[in-house]
């Protein structure tokens, strides 16, 4: 049986370039405790969770307006059993035109129904992907931690 990988889609009613542009300031949506650059294949940047949790990303894939995908090089998920859970695994945003819009295709490679996180990262992209990127391509705001 094939696992399926964490996946959620959002539309922007906007072009691509400002969806993808959005993406890239993740401290505007996901976490204000970003520190370095998600734009262009080669970059990184560290997500932190309070004073220990900590998650370090490289961008690996980047067709402007199009597609990125965040490589996870490292982490420290301090709640967790297995702290590298997340090393390895894979970010991937698909963007899509659609009339004058933009559909969003999210996907977490490697983050599965039947691992450890999988229940909590669930609810937690659903929040930061749904509601607050979603709310910062609406609205000019998001909701990051």
């Amino acid at each position: 049986m094939e696992q399926k990988n964490y996946h959620s889609s959002i539309a922007a009613n906007m072009p691509a370039k400002d969806v993808y542009a959005n993406i890239a300031n993740v401290g505007a949506w996901w976490n204000k405790n970003f520190n370095g650059k998600a734009e262009q294949v080669g970059d990184k940047f560290k997500i932190r969770f309070g004073e220990e949790a900590t998650v370090d990303f490289e961008i690996t894939e980047a067709v402007p307006d199009k597609k990125i995908v965040w490589h996870v090089t490292d982490c420290n998920l301090h709640w967790l059993k297995d702290k590298k859970e997340w090393k390895d695994t894979k970010v991937v945003w698909e963007l899509t035109p659609q009339n004058n819009a933009t559909k969003i295709d999210m996907t977490h490679i490697g983050i599965v129904p039947g691992i450890e996180c999988y229940e909590s990262c669930e609810k937690g992209w659903n929040h930061y992907v749904k509601d607050s990127l979603f709310k910062l391509l609406a609205e000019g705001k998001g909701q990051p931690d």
